[in-house]
């Protein structure tokens, strides 16, 4: 079976070809992410490769005209469909390749992403394949009961169930939904059966089982014998064995197990699937009419095109993780004389993570070097004078040596101030030489092809900050709690080269607020390639797939709420239609989650206002406007605005 189809278009431009090797646009960028000829990120069609891009810049400008500025998360409707159609067809290649017997029934797990607009797409898209839900909450199954993915469309319900949850998913089953009520422990079995008798309904049960091969990656916690769900294998007998007592194992359909999410090693997933495989067999011989083997999550994206099993890559291919799942099952069923079950994977991330993008502009820059020379003076400091004769011997062979002198002779004026030898003028002075001899060493070393890797390490201390109109903690809550990693990438002036090295910050006033891994043409690296910043020019970055969790996990940190969002559809003449659009929290959103009134608040400050008015502090007319300014700003973006 081939490989599907991976749409690279290269831009013609050589500069603009140089930013793609450098970025590694074209390794992680899946056919979907481009760098164009005129040197700005464009968006490819992944089912129509004769289309035009879609130019990002552009796509900002628009949003701008209509009032939608940045930052903004931006989703493409377009890739959910693209990978979901994927998942299946590989699935189905991999079936007919192997002359599977059974067939294949993805669900998306609504904790992935919530929110309304992806699951409207999720399910417009997922008809056709017959592409269901997993719900681990009363809330989400209301929200699959409520869509109606399809009779043929499996329903999972995992997690901890009370009795209204358990009654919702019978009504679901009453109503033509193809319900499984997965069984998470023994205790739960009892009042599964309690509330199917008193609605005389008989259930669709599934059994979850806690695999003891144990995977890589961040979420490695969620396999092996301390995973937090699923029953042991003493549990699971004594519920086949109450099952059967109670005339209720003819119900039992369906095994569930779950590896985790982003799983990086296909040799993991083929021996966890392997041991699935043995429990359904036995589970089999006990008399349990399984039809159904539902693996569970574990299809990881690779977000930094290495193709490696690393944290934030894979070594596998979307076609090779199927068909190594098609024909572990089948030979295992084979072996053990067992009719081929309805294979189901609960693919979350791999369906929607590509399909999101953070877009944000750069609101200002920390830099630790100076292109303003210093002059020097008869009465300088011997140490101030040693700094600035390190210039006289600068050259790529002694490039370390005048880093290290550098760095000498600074620390030794600091150690001076200390104890009182030096002034503060004086050791201001040395600093801004070395900032001075600090951008001569860094534009060098941009101009030349040596490799050194000490002066690579040394120069990333010195890298600048950007300081970004974002919150990681809002947007991005996975890069501040597991390190997970995005590719970020200029959304433009790709046609230029960088000549700067940087970190992210966002608009926060924490010190965690930062990225400092990024996915480049030659690896990850801990710094970002950069332009310089131009006055009155917006710069514009891009943080990209990030349709998986980040949507829904994010915190009110310094009470930065949801950005902007809008959902695109693109055209093959590189325009696009807007197909949804959401603003982001107001402050006064924010504030009442946390328990605010904003109203009582306007009123409090009135009072505050009246009083310095009546103390003769303020005017009538500076009253009025400073109301205005308050009542304003309650109302307004939580974001830094223009």
């Amino acid at each position: 079976m081939s490989e599907a189809k991976n749409l690279i278009n290269l831009p013609k431009n050589p500069a603009s070809r140089d930013a793609d090797a450098l970025y590694g646009v074209s390794r992680w960028g899946e056919g979907l992410i481009t760098v164009l000829d005129n040197g700005h990120i464009g968006l490819l069609h992944p089912s129509r490769p004769e289309a035009t891009p879609t130019d990002l810049m552009s796509v900002l400008d628009n949003l701008e005209q209509r009032g939608i500025s940045a930052p903004v998360l931006l989703r493409v409707a377009d890739f959910i469909e693209w990978r979901i159609d994927q998942i299946n067809d590989a699935f189905n290649e991999a079936i007919s390749e192997l002359t599977y017997q059974g067939s294949y029934k993805g669900v998306f797990p609504i904790k992935v992403n919530q929110q309304a607009q992806v699951i409207d797409r999720i399910v417009a898209y997922g008809q056709r394949h017959g592409f269901g839900f997993e719900v681990g909450s009363k809330a989400e199954l209301l929200i699959a009961m409520a869509h109606n993915p399809g009779t043929e469309s499996a329903l999972i319900c995992n997690g901890v169930k009370d009795e209204e949850f358990i009654q919702l998913a019978l009504m679901s089953l009453q109503l033509g939904f193809n319900t499984f009520i997965v069984l998470e422990s023994p205790r739960e079995l009892e009042l599964v059966l309690a509330v199917a008798e008193t609605m005389k309904v008989r259930p669709q049960l599934g059994i979850r089982i806690k695999l003891t091969h144990e995977v890589s990656g961040n979420w490695a916690a969620s396999s092996g014998d301390r995973s937090t769900f699923g029953m042991t294998i003493a549990q699971v007998m004594d519920v086949v064995d109450a099952l059967r007592k109670r005339d209720f194992l003819d119900c039992l359909k369906l095994q569930h197990c779950h590896l985790g999410s982003q799983v990086p090693n296909i040799i993991e997933i083929r021996m966890a699937a392997q041991e699935a495989c043995r429990f359904y067999l036995e589970l089999m011989k006990e008399g349990a009419p399984l039809e159904f083997l539902d693996l569970g999550g574990g299809l990881g994206v690779d977000y930094t095109g290495e193709h490696r099993a690393t944290e934030n890559s894979t070594n596998y291919t979307l076609n090779e993780y199927c068909l190594n799942i098609v024909e572990t099952v089948k030979y295992a069923m084979d072996e053990g004389g067992a009719p081929h079950p309805v294979i189901i994977t609960e693919s979350g991330r791999a369906c929607v993570a590509q399909s999101s993008m953070l877009l944000f502009n750069v609101l200002e820059a920390t830099q630790y070097d100076s292109t303003e020379p210093v002059s020097p003076a008869e009465d300088d400091h011997t140490l101030l004078k040693s700094m600035l004769a390190v210039e006289e011997y600068l050259t790529l062979e002694r490039v370390s040596e005048a880093w290290n002198d550098l760095v000498y002779y600074r620390n030794e004026m600091r150690a001076l101030l200390k104890s009182g030898q030096v002034s503060l003028r004086e050791t201001a002075k040395a600093e801004r030489i070395h900032l001075y001899m600090m951008s001569r060493i860094k534009t060098m070393l941009a101009d030349s092809d040596m490799e050194n890797e000490e002066m690579r390490a040394a120069l990333e201390q010195t890298a600048d900050i950007l300081h970004g109109n974002f919150s990681l903690f809002q947007s991005l809550p996975d890069v501040w709690a597991i390190d997970q990693i995005h590719p970020i990438a200029p959304l433009h002036r790709l046609n230029e080269k960088p000549r700067r090295r940087a970190i992210l910050s966002d608009i926060t006033c924490d010190s965690d607020g930062k990225i400092d891994k990024f996915v480049l043409g030659d690896g990850v690296s801990n710094t970002l390639p950069v332009h310089d910043l131009r006055a009155e020019e917006d710069y514009y970055l891009g943080v990209f797939f990030v349709g998986a969790y980040q949507e829904t996990l994010g915190d009110l940190h310094n009470l930065f709420g949801d950005t902007n969002v809008v959902t695109i559809e693109l055209r093959d003449d590189g325009s696009f239609e807007l197909m949804h659009e959401q603003d982001g929290d107001t402050i006064s959103e924010v504030l009442s989650y946390v328990e605010y009134d904003p109203r009582l608040m306007v009123s409090n400050f009135k009072k505050t206002v009246e009083r310095a008015v009546q103390a003769g502090k303020l005017s009538p007319r500076e009253r009025r406007e400073m109301i205005t300014a308050f009542k304003d700003s309650i109302n307004g973006y939580t974001y830094f605005e223009r």
